[in-house]
């Protein structure tokens, strides 16, 4: 350690004693105070330990900067730290937008992750998905990376390449190596079609702006041919600022509160839904999963709070925030969330997320990029199944009750290839459905 730091930090350890002294001869000082200064005293006691009792000498630039990226993250999993000159390149990234591969990124177990890819873009042509990790991009270890700083990694000039280590947590611990193109892709519109039923199916794959006007014409479009009821698609649905997520909802909600926006210094915001703007009275079903960010969660939890309709699907993934970059001293900055989206019911989404009415679990989807057997010539398409559709469909043509006994009869029906041991009984409705069409 150098001198200069073992200075900062006898300094401020001193400096926090002194507080901690002052505030209890003058009465004021709170026991959470107390003990987040006894926290602070033995934070710098654990940098001294390291620095003189471990098996090397460290590099404690390195061991501040991962403490500091824990602290974040145990807060907050998209915040981030960003050094003075990493900071005006975000700045400088901010205001020159470039090309990039498509993903929308969060931090897990202390490397930067995946929480979906963009539909259409070089990231999703090769089938990257919600929660695998990206070990490092560009030969750079993600591990204690900021994750503004990832983020700028990704974006560059259309045509120029990016390699990444990614690792498919759920199918392996072995990083594989992917290169991609970065290019400008199009935001991917609103689908639909008629299903059977009398049901209208609505694929929304973001919320970026001017969305929910594409939401209305596509209600409209399916009410003329027919459609007395909805299944609005939200799968893997990240894109785009949480504030075309309540215009959306607006448009199936016509009374009652569709989010609040609470924070410390941040005045309390309710959004209340405005009976003039809704279009669609008619029952609906939205359909989740972990790979439903931002607006997609205000909807559904609108929707499913003012008791509009159900949930069907998987947990969401739980990001609906108002962040901001608060500058300090020596010009660096901390990327923090200041308010958090809360459903109507009063639950921060950050912390809760949105759980469905129906739980219906979608496996992994099929294709890996680590799988190396080729395609057999002239060999069948198998076509899976898409369950959470499915159960979406009976639930908003049948009702939630109806839906939820024909899950568990289908889960203890013996499948075609004969009854299954006891032990390996699936009492969960599970399927390997395809990755939503977007």
């Amino acid at each position: 350690m150098s001198k200069r730091l073992q200075y900062i930090v006898v300094t401020v350890s001193t400096c926090l004693l002194l507080i901690l002294l002052l505030g209890t001869v003058l009465g004021r000082t709170s026991a959470a105070d107390e003990n987040a200064y006894r926290h602070f005293s033995v934070f710098a006691e654990v940098m001294a330990k390291i620095k003189g009792e471990y098996v090397e000498e460290p590099d404690m630039k390195s061991v501040a900067l991962g403490a500091l990226n824990g602290l974040l993250e145990s807060l907050d999993p998209y915040a981030s730290f960003l050094s003075a000159d990493q900071y005006k390149q975000y700045l400088k990234a901010q205001e020159n937008k470039k090309a990039g591969v498509g993903l929308i990124l969060s931090r897990r177990f202390g490397y930067v992750s995946v929480v979906d890819s963009i539909p259409g873009s070089p990231a999703d042509t090769l089938n990257i998905q919600t929660g695998d990790i990206l070990e490092a991009i560009n030969g750079v270890s993600s591990r204690d990376m900021p994750l503004a700083y990832a983020e700028m990694l990704l974006l560059g000039d259309p045509g120029t390449t990016l390699e990444i280590n990614l690792i498919r947590v759920r199918k392996s611990a072995e990083a594989v190596k992917v290169q991609l193109t970065r290019q400008n892709f199009p935001t991917p519109a609103v689908t639909s079609k008629m299903m059977p039923g009398e049901v209208g199916y609505l694929r929304i794959p973001g919320f970026d702006k001017g969305k929910s006007k594409e939401i209305a014409a596509k209600v409209a479009e399916l009410q003329r041919q027919g459609a007395k009821r909805l299944v609005l698609d939200v799968r893997n649905s990240a894109l785009g600022p949480v504030e075309e997520g309540i215009e959306a909802a607006n448009l199936f909600v016509g009374k009652g509160q569709i989010t609040s926006l609470v924070g410390q210094k941040v005045a309390r915001q309710n959004f209340e839904a405005d009976p003039a703007k809704q279009i669609y009275k008619d029952p609906v079903v939205v359909i989740t999963n972990r790979g439903t960010a931002g607006g997609g969660e205000l909807m559904a939890a609108a929707i499913l709070d003012n008791k509009r309709g159900e949930v069907v699907g998987e947990r969401s993934y739980g990001e609906a925030a108002l962040r901001k970059a608060l500058t300090l001293e020596d010009g660096s900055a901390v990327v923090l969330a200041v308010a958090k989206y809360h459903t109507p019911a009063g639950k921060a989404i950050p912390d809760h997320a949105v759980v469905p009415s129906l739980l219906v679990v979608d496996p992994d989807p099929p294709g890996d990029l680590d799988d190396e057997t080729p395609p057999q010539p002239n060999a069948p398409v198998k076509q899976e199944e898409d369950l959470q559709l499915k159960r979406a469909i009976e639930v908003v043509t049948l009702g939630i009750e109806a839906a939820k006994k024909a899950a568990k009869e289908m889960a203890l029906k013996p499948s075609s290839d004969g009854p299954k041991p006891p032990s390996e009984t699936i009492l969960t409705p599970l399927g390997a459905p395809k990755r939503p069409e977007r």
